[in-house]
């Protein structure tokens, strides 16, 4: 059996069941007694379908010692814009803000933005783990969305000293300008101080607590994407556990079904020479939905 992180990330190619089995992982921790949370951080979010319930930012239970969240970065993105535009209105120019202010509404809609955002909320997540949590699984997004925001804390964290360091130095310009000594707390300087502090605490807890573990279904297309995205988590200091390959056809079938376990067969040895401890789930007659229906499926995760 694979060592169990604290911090889990289920990830893989679009449509190849990670929702499904995140939310059946999550149950199996909450019924062996961990206080689990379960977060879904993909934009097309499929979570709260898949247990049964209507979800938002803000964990709501859905089980006995089962919490579950749907994290929105566009949402995250507005709160954080607010922030800055409060601090901004004492720490810039009268006659420039108009102009930082539709500067700042316009980043609410960036990709870059929307993603910092949601690594923001997913740190707040984080940091409740072990205090009220002792299990966090986070449905990602699909495999190149998911590694950017892995690997934005390391991104990040420089790019933040920078500004910072800019933010310095035009501060000093400013006083020395203008003959002044002491001046008041630059907010926007806390506040790029905290950010650069809380991305820095995020990146060695990712490497120290999570792992990932990543969905695979037994096509080249997929198998080829699952091997690229190893390299580059490897490459990042971010675990990587045994996979968990979905919809394996059982033998016995014929027809269609048969032609389809003997294409899967060249892909099912490959994974299985690099990974002898994968999971294998059998294709299923319809994805469960609900906490009750998912019980046979957190069931079959038991070596994982």
């Amino acid at each position: 059996m694979a060592t169990l992180r604290a911090i889990e990330f289920w990830g893989g190619k679009g449509g190849v069941g990670k929702t499904t089995l995140a939310a059946a992982a999550a149950l199996r921790a909450a019924r062996r007694g961990h206080r689990t949370l379960v977060v879904s951080t993909d934009p097309a979010h499929s979570l709260g379908d898949v247990l049964g319930v209507g979800l938002g930012d803000e964990p709501r239970p859905v089980a006995e010692r089962l919490h579950a969240a749907e994290v929105s970065g566009e949402a995250q993105a507005r709160r954080r814009v607010a922030a800055i535009l409060d601090d901004a209105a004492d720490a810039v120019p009268a006659d420039v803000l108009p102009a930082v202010r539709a500067h700042l509404r316009r980043a609410v809609d960036s990709p870059g933005t929307v993603e910092a955002a949601l690594l923001d909320r997913l740190g707040e997540l984080v940091e409740q783990v072990p205090e009220r949590f002792d299990r966090l699984v986070v449905d990602s997004a699909p495999t190149g969305h998911m590694l950017r925001l892995l690997t934005l804390p390391e991104l990040m964290t420089p790019w933040v000293e920078g500004l910072a360091r800019s933010r310095e130095r035009a501060r000093d310009a400013d006083r020395t300008f203008a003959g002044v000594r002491d001046a008041e707390p630059d907010p926007l300087l806390r506040r790029l101080h905290a950010r650069r502090e809380r991305m820095a605490a995020l990146r060695e807890r990712l490497r120290a607590d999570a792992a990932v573990r990543l969905v695979v279904v037994p096509e080249p297309l997929v198998w080829a994407e699952t091997r690229r995205a190893v390299d580059v988590l490897a490459g990042a200091g971010i675990a990587v556990t045994d996979p968990v390959v979905n919809r394996v056809v059982p033998a016995g079938g014929t027809g269609l079904l048969e032609a389809r376990r003997t294409a899967q067969a060249a892909v099912l040895a490959e994974i299985r020479a690099r990974w002898p401890g994968a999971v294998e789930v059998p294709l299923l007659p319809a994805g469960p939905t609900g906490p009750d229906a998912l019980t046979a499926l957190a069931a079959l995760l038991d070596r994982a």
